[in-house]
């Protein structure tokens, strides 16, 4: 039976793999319980070749693929693991390239945009407040809760109170071109404006009299820092200046109404957040 098969395969004028499908396949009497499986071999070495073999090897991910992964993450608050689907990148790596991301943004804008404003900002800053009624004002502070959608199972209880929902308080300055230069976030429990007030850096700063310098004089009164539009949650200083607690009389309501006007601007800048 052998020699026969032998025989047959010797002298037979077929493609090879041919030959070999008919006899995995059970073509012949010799081989009838044997089953060929068709695994597509050029593909897989495709894949392999692709994985780890090409000039822009899948496993060794581009920049491309870590920066995308890294804007889906900020810009839709996508988890790690989700990035794997779309972008083929695996959570460590997603999260790794998040970091590095942020760390290049600080490193390159740092010095334009995270800091107070420097003198030249200041001088175009007060030229428009004075056009709109406010001079020497140095921006509108207010604070706003943020829902906090992904915010850890375990850390749930600490960030709700305000709602249902986990929130984080935001404390910001906004000017009238919607530059946010500080930012204060990030406390536990359930806060109120006061709360965020007790432990802001920038009342530090003011209770200890560090904020640009300015002197000038309203209503007979002598003046050396700048000041926020404020809420009246906020505490009777100089430095903030809250509407009128009653709108009676022409000159009260004038002022209210362009106190809350001029507030809009952190407002504004909550909306576009």
């Amino acid at each position: 039976m052998g020699r026969s098969l032998f025989r047959k395969l010797l002298f037979d004028d077929s493609d090879e793999d041919e030959i070999m499908r008919r006899v995995l396949k059970g073509s012949t009497s010799q081989r009838k319980r044997r089953w060929y499986i068709e695994r597509d071999r050029l593909t897989g070495h495709k894949i392999l070749y692709l994985d780890y073999f090409a000039d822009t090897p899948v496993l060794g991910l581009s920049s491309l693929q870590k920066i995308t992964a890294a804007l889906r993450m900020l810009a839709y608050g996508m988890a790690a693991d989700f990035m794997d689907e779309y972008v083929r990148i695996g959570e460590s790596t997603a999260i790794e390239s998040l970091k590095k991301f942020v760390k290049a943004v600080v490193d390159i804008f740092s010095k334009e945009y995270l800091r107070s404003p420097n003198n030249k900002y200041i001088a175009r800053f007060l030229a428009n407040r004075e056009r709109r009624g406010f001079s020497r004002m140095l921006g509108s502070i207010d604070c706003m809760h943020w829902k906090w959608k992904n915010c850890p199972t375990a850390w749930k209880g600490q960030y709700s109170g305000h709602i249902r929902e986990p929130t984080i308080v935001l404390e910001t300055v906004a000017s009238f071109d919607l530059w946010i230069w500080h930012a204060f976030f990030g406390l536990p429990w359930s806060n109120n404006d006061i709360n965020v007030l007790e432990r802001s850096p920038i009342i530090s700063k003011l209770e200890q009299g560090r904020a640009p310098a300015f002197n000038y004089s309203i209503n007979g009164h002598e003046y050396t820092m700048g000041y926020y539009l404020a809420d009246g949650i906020h505490p009777k200083w100089s430095t903030f200046v809250k509407t009128t607690p009653s709108s009676r009389g022409h000159k009260r309501k004038l002022f209210a109404k362009a106190q809350k006007a001029n507030r809009k601007d952190v407002e504004c800048a909550f909306g576009v957040l």
